[in-house]
């Protein structure tokens, strides 16, 4: 028997119908909706963790399976794997996962799969590959709205080493996007930056302010002291 399926039969021993249903409706995978695509088991993520932890030293075969799956839990699983893997690799073996990663961005494709993964894997290689950093104004034009919100959470990666011409850059070319989830994703990073740098922060609100949705701002300010943060709201 291969260790997918009986990953799939653990998984579901923590499974509950009413987890199920919790799942389906905080990921919107009602017809029309974001996660429309998206099945679910019904685990909890510290039972996804747990699982995870018990089989983090499967063969990328058996990744392949996994990240593959209908299931946003067993793709879920496979990625806290890969995570995981990926910070106690040597150079070689994280560009291993990373091209292996990159190979598989199609099935990174929920914003909960996004945001695990994407700064850790993909961001990580990327501070220690700049150059190849084009890949992410690539991903940023897609048409496809978890391409773009990888483009912007991979730059997380960058501010944490203060580093952030990447995350402003991709951030302006992402003022326009119609999607909430990415006017939320570019706000969120946009407060990351401040968070290390208000003054940065400022400027860019500054310049872009009349081109940046509700959201994106409310997300953006969010640490500001008061009195600054109804300053911009304002403006």
């Amino acid at each position: 028997m291969k260790k997918k399926s009986i990953i799939h039969r653990v998984l579901l021993l923590y499974a509950s119908e009413q987890r199920k249903m919790t799942n389906e409706l905080f990921f919107k995978t009602e017809k029309g909706e974001y996660g429309a695509h998206d099945r679910f088991l019904g685990v909890t993520n510290p039972d996804v963790r747990k699982v995870a932890q018990q089989f983090k030293d499967i063969s990328f075969a058996e990744i392949q399976d996994m990240i593959a799956s209908h299931y946003n839990e067993e793709r879920l699983c496979a990625l806290i794997i890969l995570v995981a893997r990926y910070k106690r690799s040597d150079k070689e073996g994280r560009a291993q996962i990373y091209r292996f990663y990159k190979k598989n961005l199609r099935f990174v494709n929920n914003w909960n799969l996004v945001d695990l993964s994407v700064p850790h894997i993909m961001g990580e290689y990327l501070v220690e590959h700049k150059k190849e950093w084009t890949i992410l104004q690539k991903l940023v034009i897609s048409p496809d709205l978890w391409r773009r919100r990888i483009a912007i959470i991979a730059s997380w990666a960058f501010i944490k080493k203060d580093d952030f011409r990447f995350t402003l850059r991709l951030a302006k070319q992402l003022l326009q996007d119609e999607e909430d989830l990415m006017h939320k994703a570019v706000g969120w990073m946009l407060r990351e930056v401040g968070k290390r740098d208000q003054k940065t922060l400022e400027v860019f609100l500054d310049t872009n302010i009349t081109k940046m949705p509700r959201t994106t701002l409310r997300y953006a300010i969010e640490r500001f002291p008061e009195k600054k943060r109804l300053y911009y709201l304002h403006k």
